[in-house]
C-alpha cells in the first residue's frame, strides 16, 4: 500500500514563479521543455542543458535547474534531481527576490517529501513560510506556492496514515490553485492534488468519492496532454476497483495505464502499475501472468530503491555541509561575543583601577589638609 500510496510530485516543479518577463526565445525553449517533462524527460533535460550553457541570468539559471530537475524526477533519478535542486537553492541564496527564494525553497520540500524525509521536508517549507508571508495578497505566485506549501503538507499527513487531516491541505491547495488565472497553468498541479485526494477517500473507504476525485485527476491530466498522470490516474480507479473485486474492469485501466506510461521511464508509476496487474491477475487465479508482472515489480521497485539511496546519500552530505556551515557560524559569532565581553571586561577593569586610584590621591590629599588644619 505504501508503494502505491506514493504520487507524482514533480509536476509541482514544472511551474516556475522565475518565468515571467523573459525573452522570448528563452520562454519558447523552456515551455518546450516543460512540455516534454513527464512524456519525452530525456528531451527536456538536453533542451535545459543547452539552455544552461547560455544563461548568465541567475533567475533563468534557477529556472533551468528547476525544470531539470523536474525531469529527473519524472525518470524517477532522484540522485541527478536533487543535485540540480541543490544547484538551485545555492544560486538563490544570491538573489533577494523573496518570490524567487520561496519558490526554490518549496521545491526542496517537494523533493524531500518525495525521498521520504519527512522532518526535513517540514523544516523547508516553514523556511518557506517566513518568505510567504511577506508577499503581497494578489501576487499569482503567492496563491501557488501557497497551494505547493499545502499540497505538500497534505501528502506527508496522507503518507502518515492521517487522511482525514490530509483532505484538509488538500483541499485548501486546490482553493489557492483555483485564485490562479489562467486555469490551465496549474492543470498538472491540480492532477496530482485529486490524485492524493482520490486515495485519502479510497483510505477512508468512501468509494464513490475516490471515484469522482480519480477522474478529475484524469482530466486534468488530459487537458495538459500529460500521460503519466493520467496513467496515475487510471492506476487510482483501478486499485478503487479491485477493492470492489471488479478485477477485469481494474486490468482494463491497468492496460491502458501501461501503455500510456510507456516513454515515461516513471519506476514509481510503472512499478505501482506492475503490482496492481499483478494482484489482480492472482485473485483471477491466473498465475503465469501473476509472476511475469510480480517479476517486473521487483525489478521496478529495486531500481527505485538504488536512486533513492543515491539521493538519500547526497542529501545526507548536504545536510552535513549545511550544519558545518551554522556550527561554523556560531562558532564565528562565539569568538566575536567573547571578544566583546573580554573588551568590556578590561576596560571596565581599567576605569574601576583609575577610579581607585584617583580615590586614593584624594584620600590623600584630604589627610595632608587635615593634619595642615590640626597643627
Amino acid at each position: 500500500m505504501k508503494i502505491i500510496l506514493k504520487i507524482i510530485t514533480a509536476a509541482f516543479l514544472s511551474f516556475s514563479v522565475l518565468g515571467f518577463g523573459q525573452e522570448i526565445s528563452f520562454d519558447t525553449l523552456m515551455k518546450q521543455a516543460r512540455l516534454e517533462i513527464y512524456d519525452n524527460p530525456d528531451n527536456a533535460i538536453s533542451i535545459g542543458k543547452g539552455l544552461l550553457g547560455k544563461e548568465k541570468d541567475i533567475h533563468k539559471q534557477i529556472s533551468i535547474y528547476q525544470m531539470l530537475s523536474t525531469a529527473h524526477i519524472a525518470k524517477r533519478d532522484f540522485d541527478r534531481s536533487l543535485q540540480y535542486l541543490l544547484k538551485a537553492k545555492e544560486t538563490a541564496r544570491k538573489t533577494s527576490d523573496l518570490k524567487t527564494r520561496t519558490s526554490v525553497l518549496i521545491s526542496a520540500a517537494i523533493q524531500y517529501q518525495q525521498m521520504e524525509l519527512f522532518s526535513k521536508s517540514l523544516e523547508t517549507l516553514n523556511e518557506a513560510d517566513q518568505y510567504l508571508v511577506q508577499l503581497p495578497d494578489d501576487l499569482p505566485e503567492k496563491h501557488i506556492e501557497t497551494a505547493r506549501s499545502y499540497a505538500i503538507r497534505g501528502m506527508i499527513y496522507k503518507s502518515q496514515s492521517n487522511p482525514e487531516i490530509a483532505l484538509e491541505k488538500f483541499l485548501i491547495s486546490i482553493r489557492n490553485f483555483e485564485k490562479v488565472e489562467p486555469k490551465q497553468t496549474n492543470d498538472s498541479n491540480m492532477s496530482v492534488v485529486y490524485y492524493n485526494i482520490g486515495y485519502c477517500y479510497l483510505n477512508l473507504n468512501l468509494l464513490a468519492k475516490a471515484h469522482q476525485a480519480f477522474i478529475r485527476s484524469a482530466e486534468y491530466a488530459q487537458r495538459n496532454k500529460a500521460k503519466s498522470l493520467e496513467a496515475f490516474a487510471l492506476k487510482g480507479m483501478a486499485e478503487m476497483y479491485k477493492q470492489k473485486k471488479e478485477n477485469e474492469t481494474a486490468l482494463q485501466l491497468l492496460i491502458k495505464a501501461e501503455d500510456l506510461s510507456k516513454n515515461t521511464g516513471d519506476l514509481i508509476l510503472n512499478e505501482g502499475i506492475y503490482k496492481e496487474m499483478a494482484e489482480n491477475y492472482l485473485a483471477m487465479g491466473k498465475p503465469n501472468l501473476y509472476q511475469s508482472y510480480s517479476k517486473k515489480y521487483f525489478e521496478m521497485r529495486f531500481q527505485r530503491e538504488q536512486n533513492e539511496l543515491r539521493s538519500i546519500n547526497h542529501s545526507i552530505n548536504d545536510h552535513n555541509k549545511e550544519t558545518l556551515k551554522k556550527s561554523s557560524e556560531i562558532k564565528t559569532r562565539y569568538r566575536y561575543l567573547t571578544g566583546i565581553i573580554l573588551g568590556l571586561g578590561t576596560l571596565i577593569i581599567l576605569l574601576l583601577i583609575v577610579l581607585i586610584f584617583k580615590i586614593r590621591k584624594q584620600n590623600l590629599q584630604y589627610k595632608r589638609k587635615i593634619k595642615e588644619l590640626i597643627k
